[in-house]
């Protein structure tokens, strides 16, 4: 063989190499890391007092969201807390420390005080999906979030999507169809409990 020859197949080995390589580690290959991924899942538990929703968190969406939430429910924040705000055919809003009390007047105002940073994404605002509530500063979400009930792609690229209801979504409904006063808080307190599972 010619050096040319040796030459030639040594190019084409390290191509070959190469692509094998490439292949093999490519994070857009479906069979790369699904498993790692799976154990990076928290599931979010909402118990209340009309029934139990669970949530699929996405901390591979919004990491700082899914962190602060996690934290927020493993601190007991949530506990006592209310669906403070419900309006048929959008949503069901909850979070606000200031609705552990009788005094409905303050109800949508509270929070941990600290606020964190939008993490908006391509996710769509579709039936079931969890995401954080917020003022109209894109930086202001801190504790509340909402479950939209249908199809709300008017907030997409607005508010961050964080997580999505695997199982319960028939509580949300429930909720959402209850008896409210003329701030759309309901007459009779749904309180929650949150709990975080991995």
């Amino acid at each position: 063989m010619s050096s040319l020859d040796n030459r030639t197949l040594a190019i084409v080995g390290v191509v070959i190499l190469l692509a094998v390589g490439i292949f093999l580690f490519n994070p857009f290959n479906s069979n790369s890391n699904s498993s790692d991924n799976m154990s990076d899942r928290q599931i979010a538990v909402i118990e209340t007092n009309l029934g139990t929703i669970v949530i699929q968190l996405f901390p591979d969406v919004a990491p700082g969201h899914v962190e602060n939430f996690v934290k927020l429910a493993q601190d007991g924040f949530y506990d006592g807390t209310t669906f403070h705000r419900v309006i048929p055919g959008f949503m069901i809003q909850g979070g606000d420390p200031n609705s552990k009390d009788d005094d409905r007047s303050n109800d949508g105002q509270g929070g941990p005080g600290y606020t964190i940073n939008a993490e908006f994404s391509d996710k769509p605002h579709k039936r079931g999906i969890l995401s954080m509530a917020r003022a109209q500063d894109p930086n202001s979400a801190g504790s509340q979030f909402f479950i939209v009930v249908a199809d709300s792609n008017f907030l997409d690229g607005q508010y961050t999507v964080f997580g999505e209801v695997i199982e319960g979504m028939e509580v949300a409904d429930k909720i959402v169809n209850v008896e409210k006063d003329g701030n759309d808080n309901p007459r009779e307190k749904v309180t929650m409990k949150v709990t975080i599972r991995s």
